[in-house]
């Protein structure tokens, strides 16, 4: 699965670069032999009118075969963000299988 990540607002590190390829890359195990058209992480940091802390969100887009599947969450840890995005796309995963049989 080859998978582009894109920052915007937001410096992209080593660290969250690879946390976010390897959260990604976890979803292959569900997917099991579903061909990926394309895979899209998107991670940003929200415009700084926010009057604690930052917010950080992150999106994460499959194309699949019929289906376009889309997770977006917002929280003010990246990492927290990128693992919300994950746990969802897992189960969206699930319900594409169980409409695909």
């Amino acid at each position: 699965m080859n998978i582009q990540i894109k920052s915007e607002n937001l410096e992209l590190t080593d660290k969250i670069k690879d946390y976010a390829e390897k959260k990604a890359m976890m979803l292959a195990k569900y997917l099991g032999n579903i061909y990926v058209i394309d895979a899209k992480v998107k991670l940003s940091m929200t415009s700084n009118h926010h009057q604690k802390g930052d917010i950080y969100e992150c999106e994460i887009a499959l194309a699949l075969p019929g289906e376009t599947l889309r997770v977006e969450k917002t929280t003010s840890d990246i990492f927290k963000a990128i693992d919300k995005v994950k746990d969802h796309l897992v189960r969206s995963i699930k319900k594409y299988k169980e409409k695909q049989n």
